[in-house]
């Protein structure tokens, strides 16, 4: 039979693609692939052949980084909407991208002191705290230290960003804020604290969490939102071992 399933398994693979790009937009040119792939550049002369394993390394780490917090502001503003449905798939996306992050640490453990010894003088001081998407993501995860601002300020436009998350309410404010609204008992001091500073213990969060997990269908949105929060943190928290493991070699 014409155009049966057999037939179409038997086609070339390059059977039915648009091959007249000539002025149209094209994989490369979407992607930015030139510019994209040309900000490999070793500082090691001759170039050492781990140097570009551990710029590539790095450098996908920061477009993680960057969708990771592309991802944590839409969960913010839908927490503020009190929409919590849409929550759940954003951050059970970022437990992944944070499982994602974790487990390329094995490929740039691939590389051994011995061979990054010896171009790790290009450098300079250059570290990878000095990343100030990852500072972002701490500060909106809730990990506020001012200290860690004063990394930044040889950069205006990177320093703006950064304490700009410092200022702001991190998701597990607006998560509290969310409960506050569902009808849940938050104390006033908690939903009006200072957000620049760490969380404490609170006996009456305590209590709330307790009630929500003692009876998830009647918060259902409270509980599973939570869940989530609790997957995330346990991600976050795998990833930095890992990395600390990497770096102790």
């Amino acid at each position: 039979m014409k155009g049966s399933v057999k037939d179409r398994r038997t086609e070339h693979p390059a059977a039915g693609l648009h091959t007249e790009l000539q002025g149209r937009l094209d994989y490369k040119t979407y992607l930015r692939l030139d510019q994209l792939l040309s900000a490999q550049e070793p500082l090691s002369s001759p170039p050492h052949h781990d140097e570009l394993l551990f710029i590539v390394q790095h450098q996908t780490a920061e477009l993680w980084f960057k969708l990771e917090i592309h991802e944590l502001h839409g969960a913010i503003a839908a927490l503020q909407r009190s929409e919590a449905q849409p929550c759940y798939k954003i951050l059970a996306r970022v437990s992944t991208i944070q499982s994602q992050l974790m487990n390329q640490w094995g490929v740039l453990e691939t590389l051994t002191p011995s061979e990054y010894v010896q171009f790790r003088h290009v450098l300079g001081p250059a570290s990878g705290i000095q990343s100030f998407q990852h500072r972002i993501i701490e500060f909106m995860l809730g990990n506020k230290d001012p200290q860690m601002l004063a990394v930044f300020e040889h950069d205006p436009q990177a320093y703006a960003q950064v304490k700009a998350a410092f200022e702001a309410p991190s998701l597990y404010d607006e998560y509290l804020r969310f409960l506050a609204r569902s009808g849940l008992a938050i104390p006033r001091e908690v939903l009006e604290r200072d957000v620049t500073t760490r969380h404490q213990r609170h006996a009456a969060i305590v209590a709330t969490i307790k009630q929500v997990y003692q009876a998830p269908r009647t918060y259902w949105d409270a509980y599973e939102l939570a869940e989530k929060l609790v997957d995330l943190d346990e991600a976050y928290a795998l990833w930095r071992y890992r990395h600390l493991k990497v770096v102790s070699r």
